[in-house]
């Protein structure tokens, strides 16, 4: 689904939903468990963020934007490069983004909930090999689809469909390839036209990939000259770093916490 509005509750049922925002709120959330915060509390509106964490007390973060930039009395704002294990390691982070805490709220009716980004690809994938009904759900932007959303979905998508041949890590600016988690044996996927459209976009993005990194990509993209406008360009580089980490941060609905898998 290349938006949230796309995906309607019965389309979700029953799925493992993986929820997509590149620049940058599923990038930033893996980065911050990856340094040690305990959970990410994911939040549709500032004031509720601010009573969730009063709430919570000392062990609370603040986290998040609106418009790209950070929130007024916020501990944190939504660049990945923010969350290091001296600022986040033991606490839990109350976050509310533009369009990432919305699309990942949106999904609560799913059988499972899992977040995306290029820096967690093959952990994402390696999860999914053992799925059979999946709902990948792109954020977008103020209601807009977003070319780095797709990409990923893309990706995904053709993990899921068959071998491919993997990236080297100078072609997408990573030190690590794509390393592909593909099943033995796979299920027959049936692909709506948007898994289509995403991974017709991954697949011509892979051959010009030879002479453009990644980053470059994500600049060219609508988030990516977003965060360039504002001053966070360094963000798409950390966006674009293809297998940084070797986890899946997975929302659990009944309790409101994202935790790593």
């Amino acid at each position: 689904f290349l938006l949230p509005d796309l995906a309607r509750p019965e389309d979700l049922a029953g799925r493992t939903a993986v929820v997509i925002d590149v620049l940058r709120a599923t990038t930033t959330i893996a980065h911050a468990l990856a340094a040690g915060a305990k959970a990410v509390v994911p939040c549709g509106e500032v004031e509720q963020a601010r009573q969730v964490a009063r709430r919570l007390g000392a062990d609370a973060l603040l986290a998040g934007e609106r418009g790209g930039l950070p929130i007024p009395g916020f501990d944190l704002g939504n660049s990945p490069a923010e969350f290091t294990a001296q600022r986040v390691e033991g606490k839990t982070i109350v976050f509310t983004t533009t369009n990432g805490t919305r699309a990942l709220l949106r999904c609560a009716g799913a059988e499972c909930v899992l977040l995306a980004a290029f820096v967690n690809f093959s952990a994402v994938c390696t999860e999914l090999a053992g799925c059979d009904k999946v709902a990948i759900v792109c954020a977008g932007t103020d209601g807009q689809v977003t070319r780095e959303d797709v990409l990923l979905a893309g990706a995904i998508v053709d993990d899921l469909v068959g071998p491919h041949p993997p990236l080297s890590g100078n072609a997408t600016g990573s030190d690590r390839p794509i390393a592909a988690a593909h099943k033995a044996e796979r299920p027959a996927w049936r692909l709506n036209d948007q898994a289509e459209i995403a991974v017709d976009a991954w697949r011509t993005a892979v051959r010009l990939l030879t002479d453009r990194p990644l980053g470059m990509a994500l600049r060219a993209s609508q988030g990516g000259r977003n965060l360039i406008e504002i001053g966070q360009e360094n963000d798409i580089d950390l966006a674009a770093q293809i297998d940084r980490f070797d986890l899946v941060p997975r929302y659990d609905p009944a309790s409101g916490l994202v935790v790593r898998v």
